[in-house]
């Protein structure tokens, strides 16, 4: 898989709460931080396997945003 597809828009990354990729950052665009965030989706609320995934893709979404300003 290439680069670019690594990390499909549509990637579940809360499995126990169906959570996906795409819906994570839209929440975060809209100012969510991840305790909203974990509170509208259900993720991170279950077994925690996502907890890391989750972590370094909001940080790289605000190393995206910071280089946009």
């Amino acid at each position: 898989m290439s680069a670019k597809n690594a990390n499909p828009t549509d990637e579940v990354m809360c499995r126990c709460s169906g959570t996906r990729r795409d819906n994570i950052q839209r929440l975060y665009e809209q100012g969510m931080d991840v305790d909203a965030i974990s509170r509208w989706t259900g993720a991170l609320s279950g077994c925690g396997g996502c907890e890391w995934d989750i972590a370094d893709f909001l940080k790289e979404l605000e190393v995206q945003k910071d280089k946009a300003r």
